[in-house]
C-alpha cells in the first residue's frame, strides 16, 4: 500500500500564490508514510465551483479541511467550504470559530484522485463530524513541501498510487528505442525512419534523426557504422518579446507568425514567414495591419488567429472602432492568389455576426474576443469569449456556435454559454475565460483555455468532448477542475497561457503560449512541443530537457543497405 497526503497551502501573496489557489486541496504521495512527494507542481487539484447570483454574477469559493475516506467503490472529500478570500461561507452556518466545524460540509467523490464530482452541501453526519474535528497527526516529514498545512493521510493501492503519480507529474524521457541495425533499400527508408522515445509515465513519441549519411553508399549492398542527432529545434524562451496571444499557421508551404503586439499599445498586427517554425524567430515582420489602416477600426488590435477554411486563409482577431468596451470579434481574408505578408492582400476586417446579420452582443455594454475556429465532424465552429460590462460585470465566459463556412464572419446557430470561470483559479484577480484554441486528437476534441487575470495568476484549463456529442449541448462536455499549465509549471515563466497550435513537417504539435519571463516581465511569447499522456490528454509543461535526455540526442546504429537484385 501507499499513502496519500491532503493537504492545503499557505498563501504567499497575490504574485506568488494567493488565497484561492491556496485553499484548495493538493496531493502528495509516499511509499513509506514518512517521505511524500507533492504532485502536480505542489498545486491543487480540488476546488468548489463558485455558486451563482440572480443576476448571472458569480461568488467565489474555497474550501478548507479536505478528509478522504473510503465509501463503498468510490472515495469521498469532504471539507468546509469558505469564501474566495478563505473566510466564512455564511451558507455553511458555521457554529464555531472558522476551522472548527460547520454543520454544513462540502462533499465530493472520486474514483482517481483526477476527476472529481462536487456533490454539494450537506448536513455533516457522525463519520464526516469525526473526520473534520480530528486534527492532522503524523510523524512524516512535510519540510520539503512548501507551504503545506497537512491535512489528512489515507491508505491506497500501490497501482493506483502509480498511476495518480504518473497522471500528476510532468513526463520525461527514460530510454530509447533503436535497433541495433537498421535495413533499408534506399536512402529515403533512412531520413523516414522515427526512433521511439519512451517516458516515465508509459508514454512515447516518434522522432526524427539526422543521420551522418556520408560515407554511405546507396547503389549497392553494404554495412555501415553511422551516427546521428535527434533532430528537435531549440527554442530559447521568449522567442519573440513583447508579443502575447502568438499563433503559427501553416499555408501554402510556409510557417507564419502573428500576435498581439504589446510593444505598441496593441495598435499593429505583424506576420513573420519562414519555411520553418524555428525560422519564424527571426523572421522579417511584416506590417499588415494598424490603427489607422480603416476607418472604424481603432486601437486594441488583440488575439489574431490564423484558419484555413475551404482552401481560404483568414485572421480571426478583435478591434474597436477606439473605446474598449466596443472590442469586437473581426474576421479578415486573404484575397484568391494572395501573399500573406502583403498588406494589400487582406481584406477590411468584418465584424462578426448572427446568421440573420444582427450583432452578436450590444456594443458598449458587451464585448467579445478571442474568437477560434475549428472544423468537426463536418461541420465548422467557433468558440469565443464575451464578458458582459453593463448592467451587471458577469466577467468573461466562453460561448460556441456553428460557422457559415461560406461567409466565416456569420454564425449559422445562436450562441451557446460553454463556460465560466467557476472555480477559484479561473476567477483569480479577475472573473474571466479567455483564448480558447481547439486540439484535435483521435475521437477527441480538446480547447485549452486561459483563465483569471493576465498577470503572474494567469493559467490554462482544458476542456474536452467526444466524438458523436453534440458540441452546442455544455452538458456534453468535460471540464477538468485543475489548470494544466501555470506560474509553477516551468521554471521562469509567469502567467502562461492562450495557447494555439500548429504541426510540423514531421507530425509534431508545437504549442505557442505566451508567459512572462520574469514577475513583472511583459508577455513575450514561447514555442514547446505539446506531448500526450496515457490518457491522451495534452501536456504543455514537458520542457526540451525532459522531452529528450542528454544521453540519448546523439545515436549511432548499424545501417544495412540491401539493394534488390
Amino acid at each position: 500500500m501507499a499513502f496519500l497526503l491532503s493537504y492545503t497551502r499557505k498563501p504567499i501573496d497575490e504574485v506568488h500564490y494567493d488565497k484561492r489557489l491556496a485553499y484548495s486541496m493538493h496531493l502528495a504521495i509516499s511509499a513509506d508514510g514518512k517521505v511524500f512527494t507533492p504532485l502536480n507542481h505542489n498545486s491543487g487539484v480540488l476546488f468548489p465551483k463558485a455558486t451563482e447570483n440572480e443576476d448571472g454574477t458569480l461568488n467565489p469559493k474555497c474550501l478548507r479541511h479536505p478528509r478522504i475516506y473510503k465509501d463503498g467503490d468510490v472515495y469521498k472529500v469532504v471539507a468546509v467550504r469558505a469564501d474566495g478570500e478563505g473566510g466564512e461561507d455564511k451558507s455553511c452556518l458555521f457554529t464555531d470559530s472558522f476551522g472548527d466545524f460547520a454543520t454544513k460540509v462540502i462533499v465530493f467523490e472520486t474514483t482517481d484522485f483526477i476527476n472529481y464530482k462536487e456533490l454539494g452541501l450537506f448536513e455533516a453526519d457522525a463519520l464526516q463530524t469525526k473526520l473534520l474535528l480530528t486534527p492532522y497527526i503524523g510523524t512524516a516529514d512535510l519540510k520539503k513541501i512548501e507551504g503545506v498545512v497537512p491535512e489528512h493521510i489515507v491508505e491506497i493501492p500501490d497501482d493506483f498510487a502509480d498511476r495518480l503519480t504518473k497522471k500528476l507529474s510532468t513526463p520525461e524521457n527514460v530510454s530509447v528505442e533503436l535497433p541495433c541495425s537498421i535495413k533499408v533499400s534506399s536512402e529515403e527508408e533512412i531520413l523516414n525512419y522515427k526512433v521511439t522515445f519512451n517516458y516515465s509515465d508509459g508514454t512515447s513519441s516518434k522522432k526524427v534523426v539526422d543521420w551522418d549519411l556520408s560515407n554511405v553508399d546507396f547503389t549497392k549492398s553494404g554495412s555501415y557504422e553511422i551516427k546521428g542527432h535527434i533532430k528537435q529545434p531549440h527554442f530559447d524562451f521568449p522567442v519573440a518579446f513583447d508579443r502575447a496571444d502568438p499563433c503559427v499557421g501553416f499555408y501554402n508551404g510556409k510557417f507564419y507568425f502573428i500576435a498581439t503586439n504589446d510593444a505598441d499599445g496593441n495598435h499593429t498586427l505583424y506576420i513573420r514567414e519562414s519555411d520553418t517554425i524555428e525560422g519564424l524567430v527571426n523572421a522579417e515582420e511584416h506590417l499588415i495591419l494598424d490603427s489607422t489602416t480603416y476607418e472604424g477600426i481603432g486601437g486594441l488590435l488583440w488575439a489574431p488567429e490564423f484558419h484555413i477554411i475551404n482552401g481560404r486563409l483568414y485572421i480571426f482577431h478583435a478591434c474597436t472602432p477606439e473605446p474598449f468596451f466596443e472590442e469586437e470579434s473581426h474576421v479578415m481574408e486573404l484575397k484568391e492568389g494572395g501573399n500573406p505578408i502583403n498588406k494589400d492582400d487582406w481584406s477590411r476586417p468584418k465584424r462578426v455576426v448572427k446568421a440573420d446579420g444582427s450583432d452578436i452582443c450590444e456594443a458598449g455594454k458587451e464585448i467579445t474576443l478571442d474568437m477560434t475556429e475549428f472544423e468537426w465532424q463536418g461541420d465548422y465552429y467557433v468558440i469565443w469569449s464575451q464578458r458582459q460590462f453593463l448592467p451587471v460585470d458577469l466577467g468573461a465566459w466562453l460561448y460556441v456556435a456553428k460557422l457559415n463556412p461560406e461567409k466565416p464572419w456569420m454564425l449559422l446557430s445562436e450562441p451557446v454559454v460553454l463556460s465560466k470561470p467557476d472555480y477559484g483559479w479561473g476567477n483569480n484577480h479577475t472573473f474571466v475565460e479567455e483564448g480558447p484554441f481547439a486540439l484535435i486528437r483521435d475521437d477527441k476534441l480538446y480547447v485549452t483555455f486561459s483563465a483569471a487575470a493576465v498577470d503572474t495568476s494567469y493559467v490554462v484549463g482544458l476542456l474536452s468532448i467526444e466524438k458523436g456529442k453534440d458540441l452546442l449541448d455544455p452538458s456534453s462536455w468535460q471540464k477538468k477542475g485543475y489548470p494544466i499549465l501555470t506560474s509553477r509549471s516551468v521554471e521562469g515563466e509567469f502567467g502562461t497561457g492562450h495557447n494555439a497550435y500548429v504541426t510540423d513537417a514531421e507530425g509534431n504539435i508545437w504549442n505557442t503560449y505566451h508567459a512572462r519571463p520574469g514577475e513583472e516581465a511583459p508577455r513575450s511569447s514561447g514555442i514547446r512541443r505539446v506531448h500526450f499522456d496515457m490518457d491522451g490528454e495534452p501536456v504543455l509543461d514537458l520542457t526540451e530537457d525532459k522531452d529528450i535526455k542528454e544521453e540519448f540526442r546523439t545515436l549511432q546504429t548499424k545501417l544495412i543497405v540491401e539493394i534488390p537484385a
